[in-house]
């Protein structure tokens, strides 16, 4: 073993003690970090090249500094992201919401379909509709100037047309126009900010992450943000915690307009995410 691994295998340890959620990973993705490497090229480091910020990084991890914030960049299925203070860290669970809404634009008959994408934060999901369904149009909205710094910047260069905005009431110039509707939206009850993780509690916007007693506030915005923006047939994804499941259907119901209204399970087979159907006149 050589250094640089006998190291991980302590800054792993110290990682655990503190809470981190999955500390040889995270020991792993920082080592390589500071030495401009990949993860599964660490052994490949000579003892002489070790470099001893290495535990500076290890000291912000084990204060719960998110991760991403340390390596300034976060992976959502094939981007590489910018990312860090005043902007919402994407997670894992949420590539499993856009799988589904780009099969959904897939399977319709609409050759440049119009999608929005509502609450962007880092402009994750917009960009990944943007690269995996190659002729679509994408619209991202963001309220906060803090991450619209960071959106902008993961959307140069990209199809993706970036406005500041409020959710509840983005896009009046494309109502009826638009075939999905996307949102990862601010979805904790307020009632449950203590048991939120650190990493997320302290270090991701507050905008980003709370809504309402219920935390459902911004959704039911969002409902007929949706219903304004779609055409007949036009489809809206949201996610929400996976203790919401089966009440976010409910706010889709027949008579605000909708159809299909049903919850989708994660890759852990949580509820994540409800889907619904803009009725037909």
């Amino acid at each position: 073993m050589n250094l640089l691994l006998a190291e991980v295998a302590q800054a792993t340890q110290r990682l655990a003690d503190a809470g981190v959620p999955s500390p040889r990973f995270d020991a792993e993705e920082l080592a390589a970090f500071v030495h401009g490497v990949k993860r599964g090229e660490l052994h490949n480091v000579k003892d002489t090249d070790f470099d001893a910020r290495y535990w500076e990084t290890i000291a912000r991890r084990e204060a719960r500094e998110p991760l991403q914030h340390i390596t300034g960049r976060a992976f959502f299925r094939y981007l590489e992201l910018q990312v860090g203070p005043g902007v919402f860290v994407p997670r894992p669970e949420t590539e499993s919401v856009v799988g589904w809404a780009i099969d959904a634009v897939r399977a319709m008959d609409v050759v440049e379909p119009l999608i929005v994408d509502l609450c962007t934060g880092s402009g994750a999901i917009a960009l990944a509709m943007a690269q995996e369904v190659p002729r679509s149009r994408v619209h991202a909205v963001e309220l906060s100037e803090d991450a619209l710094k960071w959106t902008r910047k993961n959307a140069e260069g990209s199809r993706v047309t970036v406005h500041q905005g409020d959710a509840l009431s983005a896009l009046p110039e494309l109502d009826g126009q638009v075939d999905l509707v996307i949102s990862n939206p601010p979805y904790i009850p307020l009632t449950e900010w203590e048991y939120v993780a650190p990493e997320a509690r302290d270090h991701d916007p507050e905008m980003a992450l709370f809504s309402g007693e219920d935390g459902l506030d911004t959704i039911r915005g969002i409902e007929r943000t949706a219903h304004r923006l779609l055409v007949p047939g036009g489809v809206v994804v949201i996610e929400h915690a996976d203790t919401q499941g089966g009440q976010v259907p409910w706010i889709f119901t027949e008579e605000r307009g909708w159809a299909d209204a049903a919850d989708h399970p994660d890759l852990n087979n949580r509820p994540r995410f409800a889907t619904a159907r803009k009725a037909m006149p």
